[in-house]
């Protein structure tokens, strides 16, 4: 006889985690697969730490998600118990009109957030680690800080599990069968019967939801831990974590030393670099190193010293790096979750809502149009008419 749930969950990563927990805390009857085991390192969900910020650049319309994103960590932190969020200040740095610190300023303003410009020789002053030109500023984000991604997901799963969902680790989905009595999940090892699916399957998305091919397109990222040359400057109270403008050579971000390997760094997206999600992740190469080796004596010259270790994880970017979240258009039973493009899991405490509120209601009051399959297909008939996205919000 074939199990029969409520809701099955395809993915057991940040989003699939979090929305298990969701359901489960809502009285759902709730199943969950995942081909690998909780936070693995071949997905988005790993390396110590993720950067959270209010005064969103890419696009104000964000705002509202994250403020209900930090309530629902804090949230989570109080019933597990244990801290996922800390609050070190981010710094936004660059030239006044570049897009990362004019975006900032514009949701700041917008939402009436706090924030704080510092000119070039006040942050020379009070956060030695930068090295900055005289012509930048920052804008610091008091609100900003860090997540630790491992223990966000190991906790979500622990709630789901204490609320009484059913979590199947190490068991592949095969394929999703609408049928009309419910959908059949079928694995190595049997079919589970559900009435509503949501699949948060990370890089593997396209191949439980061919629409998905050729646009949810897995990329290699990298990031480096450094020994502080000077450990007192680069301490969570004296170095905030930050993202830097650069401009024609993108955006890199980092934190302070919050654990023994020292300061994070990477490169927003790195070198765009596909690969293929069904591989292991691909070596971190001299090329990789050299990139951020680089930023780390231009950038942080005084904070950040010998190299301690690097490391590869995945981004699943979409066509106008912003999410998809929304029903599937052939299947409205099918809940669809790509939420990353490199900026989604500070996101994961209310996408896990967002999912729950669209597999049990099919819909939710939080703003989403913006993430949906049409909002997708938009962008990408304006891009092809040769239409400037600047901004990729449609």
């Amino acid at each position: 006889m074939t199990a029969r749930f409520d809701v099955a969950i395809i993915g057991l990563g940040a989003m699939g985690s979090a929305v298990a927990a969701h359901l489960a805390a809502r009285g759902v009857s709730v199943i969950g697969f995942d081909a690998h085991f909780p936070a693995h390192g071949l997905g988005s969900s790993h390396g110590d730490s993720r950067l959270i910020r209010l005064g969103y650049f890419e696009d104000p319309s964000y705002v509202p998600l994250l403020q209900r994103a930090y309530a629902n960590w804090r949230a989570m932190e109080s019933r597990l118990r244990e801290d996922i969020l800390t609050i070190t200040g981010v710094l936004q740095i660059g030239l006044p009109d570049s897009k990362i610190v004019s975006g900032t300023r514009k949701s700041s303003e917008m939402h009436g957030l706090a924030s704080e410009i510092i000119d070039a020789k006040a942050l020379r002053l009070r956060h030695p680690a930068f090295a900055i030109d005289d012509d930048e500023i920052a804008v610091l984000d008091p609100q900003g800080g860090y997540l630790r991604p491992e223990a966000a997901v190991m906790g979500y799963v622990k709630l789901a599990a204490t609320d009484g969902a059913v979590l199947h680790f190490g068991e592949k989905v095969t394929a999703i069968r609408p049928e009309a009595g419910g959908i059949t999940i079928e694995t190595a090892t049997g079919r589970t019967s559900a009435g509503k699916v949501i699949v948060a399957t990370g890089s593997w998305i396209a191949d439980l939801v061919p629409e998905l091919a050729g646009k949810a397109m897995p990329i290699k990222q990298v990031v480096a831990w450094y020994q502080p040359t000077d450990g007192f400057i680069a301490t969570p109270q004296r170095m905030p974590a930050f993202i830097r403008d650069e401009g024609d050579e993108g955006s890199y971000f980092g934190f302070p030393a919050i654990g023994v390997d020292g300061i994070k760094v990477g490169r927003h997206a790195h070198f765009m670099e596909p690969i293929d999600p069904h591989a292991p992740n691909p070596p971190v190469n001299a090329r990789d190193t050299d990139l951020l080796d680089a930023f780390v004596r231009h950038r942080l010259p005084t904070a950040a010293g010998m190299r301690v270790r690097a490391t590869t994880c995945r981004y699943t970017m979409l066509p106008s790096e912003d999410f998809l979240i929304d029903l599937l258009p052939s299947d409205p039973r099918i809940v669809v979750a790509s939420p990353c493009s490199g900026h989604g899991f500070k996101f994961t405490s209310v996408v896990g809502e967002i999912l729950a509120d669209l597999a049990l209601d099919g819909g939710t009051r939080l703003p989403i149009d913006a993430f949906s399959f049409a909002a997708m297909e938009r962008f990408i008939a304006a891009k092809g008419r040769g239409v400037d996205l600047e901004n990729p919000i449609l």
